[in-house]
């Protein structure tokens, strides 16, 4: 009933954007214009005895009749012309080829038919040809000075589809009526695997088809699926048009018709389709959905959708309404229109349960596990050659799991690249030391707010949003000291701008600390000093003459750092950053310590006096050896690529005046591939008491290093390892080595794209053929290939975790991450596809999906499936594969509110 409801409704709508044109399984003949203007036989007769002749008829033909064949032409005493053997007709526009073609001296009439070869082969059926449109046909009879014609057994194209008529007479203005006609999108024309039977009908080519009564038939059975009247247009203008909805059926929000309503071609350079969705208990939607483009200018997507749920009875006391909101906005300028100019937006936002309740996000793995949502929108210009820039943007983050949503807008941000103010512009003889010294700026301006999504339009500009400024000037210099040492001296200066400042104070009647708001204008700044000191040191081996020679040498490259920095006690009271509030609260005295702008969006500068020395190391080794694969001989190979340590010592703190170590390692294991390793170790160790009750109080750590403790510099924290995303397939091994093996190309490049038509269960063949075939290995078995592709993520680390009280030292636990997923192709129509998760802290597997798809020629079957999760569902669809008959199908999906599993 649904799909007979639909076929119905299909009869009334036109659809946009369809282009047309006549196929016809037969390749073109030309035709020598000089032979086709004379009245007599040519002097040279090709050697298969090709005929040509003309005649000028007495009655209503304007023009003469050209007619030829390649076998022979027979003339009879009634005025009849037989050609024989790819025989043509030609008259004004109107062109005829067949295998046999009976002509009508003295009137207009011309019947044309094909014939079976020796083989069992159709050949030579009859392709008419009109202005331009071709027509093929098993038979055809047609009057030339009429116009009119009759055919069997005729196909054409009509956009994506196939018009295959039975009988059909054609009119004088191209238009033809037929009846016991197909329509079908199959390409199999004489055995389709479905269409529908069209018991008469009207066809205007390139225009549109007017059918009768209709029925579906499949594989040659037909079914009781049938409509009472269908028009099909056809154009190949843009244009707009009524976009057909999807149908299906759902537990919770009933049976749906999804993603229909009306598509508006506005212009050569943006459209617009509205659809909607509506649920038979009262759920629905509306979506908005445009795409624009100006070539060399901008281009650009648009997305808005609306979505009321509304699920339960409101008997049963379950009936809920939940209403979700989705906008996206993507928009890149060309850089050529002007380069000194950038606009660029990304906006993805969505309220928290739309993901949950739009059927389109079902299978999408990243829209399910997407946890944050971010959006920009960002405009930038540059002024007096480039050196000043201005960045103006907007910024929002969504987080799904507690619906909190931070927005910052507007955003502006300025920057002055560097510049050297005592450089000479006209400078001759060496370079002074004052003219190494540069300054720039960057400032920014924010204003922002972090709130619930339900509460983020009734929020107030001048109460609930925050806003403020920064400005940052550094000023630096650099100078060489031996010739090898760098020296590199730098001052910082940073001021704050916010317009509000929290007071507290203690209020007796309510027995609480209550918070004063102040707006206005408030300055804090601050500032530091640093120089840096760093150098390369050079070492090389070259290994001893009995150890072989083909090690030639090995380099060590060391370079150390080291760095002093300082910085004043913004905390003291001459600054005013922090203050004091002391009161008594049931007879006690409380004193504590607060800052008025920790509120603020630029915070108060830091408390406390700092000094501290930084000291760093960084190595990298590298070996020459020799090889035939390099013209010079020898080739250069990376031992490490990196080795760092790096640490840092408080000159004014009282005790723990060591940070902790740094280390990071780099090694570089094929030509794509590199591992890194990063680690922390503590140089200090830990101590536990004992409370009162026999339990352990928290460990705290304490001015007693690792060295004079156990005789190392640190104990390790944790340390992580980053190891590429791995891709293998059949055409693709990141660790083998690829060889120049052009056979292996080409039988790979034809496996992916389903050339190759054995499967895996195909069993291998002698073939005893010694030609070159690239689809034969070099013994002369088929090739066996199955196109197929796997991923793999994987991340693992070391972390802290519980406190050993027995040796005074924290456990290191593992700490991993595991994503995987690819792709099977198991013959030219079947392919498979997966992805998952592995969680090693509950040890099962995570999100999970999978799907499989089958190529039935002009249908198409897939299935998916989500097995584990918290949205376990499942979805089966049998469809045509043309985009004009999509709502031919067979659709059966389960829904996340059918599941009884939820988190």
């Amino acid at each position: 009933t649904i799909i007979i409801f639909f076929f119905v409704l299909r009869g009334f709508f036109i659809f946009p954007k369809i282009s047309s044109h006549y196929f016809i399984p037969k390749k073109k003949t030309t035709t020598d214009q000089s032979q086709v203007e004379t009245n007599t036989l040519p002097v040279s007769q090709p050697k298969d005895s090709v005929q040509i002749a003309t005649a000028k008829k007495k009655s209503g033909l304007s023009e003469v009749v050209t007619y030829q064949s390649k076998d022979s032409i027979i003339f009879t005493g009634e005025g009849i012309a037989v050609l024989f053997g790819e025989g043509k007709v030609m008259y004004e526009e109107k062109e005829l080829n067949a295998e046999f073609i009976r002509m009508n001296m003295d009137s207009s009439l011309v019947y044309a038919t094909g014939r079976i070869d020796t083989l069992g082969n159709k050949i030579g059926y009859p392709v008419f040809v009109d202005k331009g449109d071709e027509y093929g046909s098993e038979t055809l009879l047609y009057n030339f000075d009429t116009g009119k014609g009759f055919s069997t057994n005729g196909v054409t194209e009509q956009g994506e589809g196939y018009i295959i008529a039975g009988q059909t007479k054609k009119m004088p203005d191209g238009s033809f009526f037929m009846t016991n006609g197909k329509y079908t999108t199959c390409d199999l024309h004489e055995h389709p695997h479905f269409y529908l039977n069209l018991t008469k009908g009207k066809v205007r080519p390139k225009k549109n088809v007017v059918a009768g009564p209709a029925y579906l038939v499949m594989e040659d059975v037909p079914l009781p699926l049938a409509l009472p009247f269908g028009f099909f247009p056809f154009t190949s203008k843009y244009s707009s048009g009524v976009i057909m909805p999807t149908y299906g059926d759902e537990m919770a929000r009933g049976f749906y018709l999804r993603d229909g309503g009306y598509y508006f071609a506005v212009s050569d350079y943006i459209d617009l389709s509205l659809t909607g969705d509506i649920y038979t208990k009262g759920s629905w939607g509306l979506k908005a959905t445009s795409s624009y483009i100006k070539k060399y200018r901008f281009s650009g997507s648009f997305n808005s959708h609306y979505i009321t749920t509304i699920t339960g009875d409101k008997i049963a006391g379950d009936y809920q309404t939940q209403k979700d909101f989705s906008l996206s906005w993507s928009h890149n300028q060309d850089a050529k229109v002007n380069p000194s100019v950038t606009f660029r937006a990304s906006v993805d936002f969505s309220t928290t349960g739309y993901n949950r309740n739009d059927l389109t996000n079902m299978y999408n793995v990243n829209s399910r596990t997407q946890n944050t949502k971010r959006s920009t929108i960002n405009y930038g210009r540059r002024f007096l050659d480039n050196k000043l820039s201005l960045q103006s943007s907007m910024q929002i983050a969504q987080v799904s799991a507690d619906s909190t949503i931070e927005m910052s807008f507007p955003n502006l941000t300025i920057s002055l690249s560097t510049i050297y103010p005592f450089k000479r512009k006209n400078a001759f003889g060496q370079e002074r030391w004052y003219e190494k010294i540069s300054f720039s700026y960057q400032g920014s301006l924010v204003n922002r707010i972090r709130t619930k999504e339900d509460k983020f339009l009734q929020s107030r500009l001048n109460r609930d949003w925050i806003n403020g400024m920064t400005h940052s000037i550094p000023v630096q210099a650099s100078f060489t000291l031996f010739n090898n040492i760098n020296i590199t001296p730098s001052f910082q200066y940073k001021e704050n701008w916010n317009t509000i400042r929290i007071d507290q104070r203690w209020d007796d009647d309510r027995k609480k600390v209550v918070n004063d708001t102040l707006h206005g204008f408030y300055r804090l700044y601050d500032y530091s000093f640093s120089i840096s000191a760093n150098t390369q040191l050079y070492g090389f081996y070259t290994p001893l003459p009995f150890l072989g020679d083909k090690v030639k040498t090995i380099r060590h490259v060391f370079k150390p750092s080291i760095g002093f920095s300082m910085r004043p006690d913004f905390g003291s009271d001459k600054y005013g950053y922090y203050q004091r509030l002391v009161y008594f609260n049931e007879g006690e005295l409380v004193e504590r310590e607060y800052s008025p702008f920790s509120g603020a969006v630029y915070g108060p500068p830091g408390k406390g006096r700092s000094g501290s020395i930084n000291f760093g190391v960084d190595n990298n080794i590298e070996m020459k050896i020799k090889s035939d694969r390099d013209s010079t001989g020898v080739r250069k190979i990376s031992l490490i690529d990196k080795l760092a340590f790096s640490t840092s010592y408080n000159l004014v703190a009282d005790s723990l005046n060591w940070s902790n170590i740094s280390a990071s390692l780099a090694i570089k294991i094929t030509k794509s591939y590199n591992l890194n390793v990063s680690a922390s170790f503590d140089p200090y160790t830990y101590v536990a008491r004992k409370n009162a009750n026999g339990t352990w109080g928290a460990p705290r750590k304490v001015n007693l290093t690792q060295w004079e403790k156990n005789h190392v510099p640190g104990r390790l924290t944790n340390m992580s390892f980053s190891i590429p995303s791995i891709a293998w397939s059949n055409t693709n091994n990141p660790f083998l080595k690829k060889k120049d093996d052009k056979n292996k190309q080409s039988n790979a490049s034809n496996a992916l794209t389903g050339e190759n038509e054995e499967t895996a269960m195909d069993i291998p063949q002698k073939n005893d053929n010694e030609s070159k075939d690239k689809t034969l290995d070099s013994d002369g078995y088929q090739k066996w290939t199955v196109p197929w592709s796997f991923n793999l993520n994987y991340n693992i680390g070391l972390v802290r975790g519980e406190f050993d009280y027995d040796n005074m030292e924290y456990k290191l636990k593992w700490n991993q991450s595991l994503s995987f997923g690819g792709s099977l192709q198991l013959s030219k129509n079947w392919s498979f596809s997966f992805n998952s998760t592995y969680d090693f802290e509950r040890k099962e597997l995570g999100y999970s999906s999978c799907s499989i798809s089958r190529n039935l020629h002009c249908w198409s079957m897939q299935a998916s499936i989500i097995p584990f999760g918290p949205y376990p569902s499942y979805n089966f669809s049998i469809s045509v594969n043309s985009s004009l008959l999509r709502d031919l199908k067979w659709d059966q999906r389960s829904s996340p509110y059918d599941s009884m599993t939820w988190y």
